[in-house]
This record gives structure tokens, C-alpha cells and sequence, in this order.
């Protein structure tokens, strides 16, 4: 059962790693039962949020808060702003970065819930992960990555991950 709470803005978990992506953990899958997660990223400029991967368990919808988001689905790329929501579906290789010179923030609800901890992984990482040593992570979670599309999309882009 979710409890009935109101969370204002500095209220959460958050993990605000520097030159990296942030997020603020406000719901998280045990609080819905499993049915959904929500969670707060924050996007230094110029910052890729996650290596280009899909999963195969859940569904993310990106309401942009703050700043200029862009999104990678397969060979498209989209640029969202503020009040724009970006949905990426299970089984589509994805990624999304901020794509200004401010920083991005974006509210996301993952369907169903679960995948919050790979971020909270991520997010307490003091040192870089090794490929393998990220999609063997990122597998449990049901995930594949592609370094090799997330290296294309950092040169094209001037991103840092």
C-alpha cells in the first residue's frame, strides 16, 4: 500500500554525485508495492545519464522538470523541454543527456518498480565501473548495455558519462 505523504522539494534520497548523473529517490517499489518507482534525475550540463541499454522489465516516462533533455532511440534522437514527457518502453535501446548549458532535471516513473536500485548502485560507484562489470550489474536488473553506442553518442555529443 503507498503511503499517503507529501514530499517537498528537498525531501528524499539523494545522491548528487559530482560531474555526474544525480537523482533523488522519492517513491520507491516497496512504498507501491512494485507497481512503480519515481525518481528524480539531476543532469549537470553536457552529462549522459546512463550508457545506451534497454530493458526488458519496465517502461519510463521522463517528465522534463528543468533544462534541455536530449534522448537517443536507436538512430533517432529527440530534444525535450520543460513540461515535455519522454517515454522510453521496455525492449528499445535508449539513453538521454542533458543537452544545454544548464542543469537538467528530469521526474521519472518506472513501471513497475525495481530498477531504482541499479541507479542507487550507480549513484554510490566511488570509481569508475568496467564494462563487464556493468552489464553483468545491469543483467541482473534484466538490462543489456551498449559501450559501444554510448562511446559513438559521447563523441558526437561532447558528453561526459
Amino acid at each position: 500500500m503507498v503511503e499517503r505523504r507529501i514530499l517537498g522539494p528537498d525531501d528524499g534520497e539523494l545522491h548528487e554525485p559530482e560531474h555526474a548523473c544525480g537523482d533523488r529517490f522519492l517513491i520507491d517499489s516497496g512504498a507501491s508495492g512494485g507497481r512503480f518507482s519515481v525518481v528524480e534525475h539531476r543532469l549537470p550540463p553536457h552529462v549522459l545519464a546512463a550508457p545506451v541499454h534497454k530493458h526488458t522489465r519496465e517502461d519510463e516516462f521522463g517528465f522534463v522538470l528543468a533544462g534541455s533533455v536530449g534522448a537517443a532511440f536507436g538512430d533517432e534522437e529527440v530534444l525535450a523541454g520543460p513540461g515535455d514527457l519522454v517515454f522510453k518502453p521496455r525492449d528499445e535501446w535508449h539513453t538521454f543527456w542533458n543537452a544545454g548549458g544548464t542543469p537538467a532535471r528530469l521526474l521519472e516513473i518506472i513501471s513497475p518498480g525495481g530498477l531504482e536500485e541499479l541507479f542507487r548502485w550507480l549513484d554510490r560507484l566511488t570509481e569508475e565501473a568496467s564494462p563487464g562489470e556493468l552489464e553483468l550489474k545491469a543483467a541482473t536488473y534484466g538490462c543489456a548495455v551498449d559501450m559501444e553506442a554510448t562511446m559513438a553518442l559521447i563523441a558526437k555529443h561532447g558528453l561526459v558519462l
